[in-house]
């Protein structure tokens, strides 16, 4: 009797734990939900800041951020500290100018750009008083970079804890990077163009799946010096490396640059695409075939160009949407998820939102979802019935998860059973979303 009391009392207590953290996944129709609305509503009233100038004016540089000690890396699993330091870290800044507006890209070797980091560096040009109308934050995405800036639960115990030092090192090497960008601004011509590397990326769920094939570049020139700098999105995860690997790295977009950066660019800034459902398509993943990789993709994006034209009218057009969300839904099976109270004291603030820039013809969305480049050909051609070139990045200060085609939902897929943290149906929202601001945005 004694004993069949103590299992009584235990699955009691398993009982109310399962009761009190787990619950099951609302599968009502996302356009029915408040939050659906809201944010179409948010989208309708957004105050869209426009200036008109004479002439357009970048400038660049970057900063070395690697840490004096070693720092838990992140990406693929808890690893712990690495172990050597193959590649440096990076912080890049392009900043962009119309005499009337000024917006900068900052870019970071970095998994994500957590929200805390975010907002510490936010403040940090506040206080140094940068006259920066809009920062858009971009990462790299390598799954070999550094950790040590991402508070909270989840942070300490997959995502390398959390060091100020760190942050603050990231900080101070932020504005170095910004002051020293603003400082050298010069009169520059702006060149959107894109190339056709579909042989370096594959769908890596449903291999006949669509897959955005295409290298995005803007390439600022200074008119007097004829020094260049660009601004690059690829849709390939940075995913080159062996996932036991135990360097510092910057991965393929590392070699990427580097290799930019000795054939006439003086600054090559990448920022991961719409890399959801997309890995790259490599030969192997030691260090020396990333290398082969990115050389090869190099001399891709120089012979494949599919398209070139000249970003003209010196318009800046910037704008910040809130995003609502449904109630978070991370599932540990195909209809039980974790309680959001559990998800929100694990994650924190995901600030999800999307940052949405427009230089002439040319509009930017910046998403804090991971979104998959299955959808970039239809958002493509709307954006080209309208008379605009698209450049799609993500990791922009927040982070959400993935945001995947609908129909992946019940498919055993990592992206979409443990990190599609707002679904069933933000396929669709952020689908019809990202169609709504292409249509509001004008050349």
């Amino acid at each position: 009797m004694k004993a069949l009391k103590v299992i009584s009392w235990i699955v009691l207590v398993l009982v109310f734990i399962a009761i009190s953290t787990l619950t099951t996944v609302d599968r009502s129709p996302i356009y029915e939900q408040d939050f659906y609305k809201q944010t179409f509503e948010r989208l309708d009233d957004l105050d869209l800041k426009s200036s008109q100038g004479d002439t357009w004016l970048a400038g660049w540089a970057k900063a070395n951020m690697t840490p004096d000690q070693p720092v838990d890396l992140v990406g693929y699993k808890p690893r712990g500290p690495y172990e050597f330091v193959l590649d440096s870290s990076y912080v890049k800044a392009i900043t962009l100018s119309n005499g009337k507006s000024r917006i900068a890209w900052l870019n970071y070797e970095l998994l994500i750009i957590h929200p805390f980091l975010a907002k510490e560096i936010k403040n940090a040009m506040a206080e140094a008083k940068l006259p920066i109308d809009q920062v858009i934050f971009t990462a790299t995405h390598t799954h070999e970079g550094m950790g040590g800036y991402m508070p909270g639960p989840i942070g300490e115990m997959a995502f390398g804890g959390f060091n100020q030092g760190i942050v603050d090192l990231m900080v101070q090497r932020s504005i170095s990077a910004l002051n020293t960008a603003i400082s050298s601004q010069d009169t520059v011509s702006i060149n959107y163009r894109k190339a056709d590397a579909g042989a370096f990326v594959a769908n890596r769920f449903i291999p006949e799946d669509p897959t955005d094939p295409f290298v995005r570049q803007l390439i600022f020139t200074k008119k007097k010096s004829g020094k260049k700098a660009t601004f690059l999105t690829f849709s390939a995860h940075a995913t080159s490396m062996n996932s036991n690997f135990m360097g510092l790295s910057g991965d393929y977009p590392f070699y990427l640059t580097q290799e930019m950066e000795s054939k006439g660019y003086e600054l090559a800034l990448f920022a991961a695409g719409a890399v959801g459902s997309h890995r790259p398509v490599t030969k192997g993943n030691s260090p020396e075939s990333v290398k082969d990789y990115a050389h090869e993709l190099d001399s891709t994006i120089n012979l494949g160009m599919t398209s070139y034209s000249t970003v003209n009218n010196p318009q800046i057009t910037s704008a910040l949407l809130p995003i609502s969300l449904r109630s978070p839904t991370l599932r540990i099976a195909d209809n039980i998820r974790i309680r959001p109270w559990v998800f929100n004291y694990l994650m924190g603030d995901t600030n999800a939102h999307l940052d949405i820039t427009q230089i002439g013809n040319t509009l930017m969305i910046a998403s804090s979802g991971e979104v998959s480049g299955v959808f970039y050909e239809r958002w493509e051609k709307i954006a080209q019935n309208e008379g605009l070139n698209l450049i799609v990045t993500t990791f922009n200060g927040g982070y959400i998860g993935y945001i995947t085609p609908d129909k992946y939902y019940d498919r055993h897929f990592h992206e979409v059973r443990e990190m599609n943290w707002y679904g069933p149906g933000n396929g669709q929202y952020f689908d019809q979303l990202f169609e709504a601001i292409i249509k509001k945005s004008h050349p």
